[in-house]
């Protein structure tokens, strides 16, 4: 009966939940455009646990969305679980942001195109079939009218994340469908964080890192 508590921060949705055996009971989030993250994490941390008369220490392990996503947002999360995790002395699980996500399509044909805004055109993806299998490994992508176009030719192709909005400005084909408002959310991490603690799949408190995908640049100021 594993207890597990699951971060969500990789993106503007400030996200925890609490599942057992990989069923998600307790949920709190907001989607802040602000990115709030680290003035309300621990809030719902504490208030989620509180809530649902759980001691810490009664954790069985503490897994948290390793990316990609927002460089600020991952750092919040990760530096809060590992901080957790070390007091605790609790087992550390990773968890795909792009895999969690694809879990918000039920389906049963076609793939699911997991994505993410990562400025501009671009997105960050991973595809996956409609049992959740990875057909393509994560990628960072610029977005053209041809992106996509041999899975859209095969069938369809759902499209999830927020990277939707630009993406249906660009993609036509009548196989795309666009799930709208959607957001990585640590209610789909339950299943998958559950699956990893049973194969004791953790990771080194003292040197996990998030997954970037790509080196953070910091934009210089412009010259007075």
């Amino acid at each position: 009966m594993a207890l597990l508590l699951n971060i969500e921060t990789a993106t503007t949705n400030c996200s925890v939940s609490l599942s057992k055996d990989g069923e998600t009971f307790a949920l709190k989030e907001d989607n802040d455009k602000g990115y709030s993250h680290a003035e309300r994490l621990h809030v719902y941390i504490k208030a989620l646990l509180e809530e649902n008369n759980i001691e810490a220490s009664q954790l069985d392990a503490i897994a948290v969305s390793k990316g990609p996503g927002s460089y600020t947002g991952l750092r919040i999360g990760v530096s809060a679980v590992k901080g957790l995790c070390y007091a605790l002395d609790k087992p550390l699980i990773s968890v795909s942001t792009l895999e969690a996500l694809a879990h918000q399509v039920n389906t049963t044909d076609g793939v699911i195109v997991s994505m993410l805004d990562a400025r501009r055109m671009e997105v960050y993806s991973a595809i996956y079939d409609a049992h959740y299998n990875e057909v393509r490994e994560i990628q960072a992508e610029i977005l053209d009218a041809q992106s996509f176009a041999s899975y859209l030719e095969q069938g369809k192709v759902y499209f999830v994340g927020n990277g939707v909005e630009k993406t249906k400005t660009i993609i036509t084909h009548p196989n795309a469908v666009f799930v709208d408002d959607k957001l990585p959310s640590a209610r789909e991490m339950g299943f998958l964080a559950d699956l990893k603690h049973k194969k004791s799949d953790t990771e080194d408190v003292a040197y996990f890192e998030p997954y970037y995908l790509k080196d953070f640049v910091a934009l210089k100021p412009k010259a007075k």
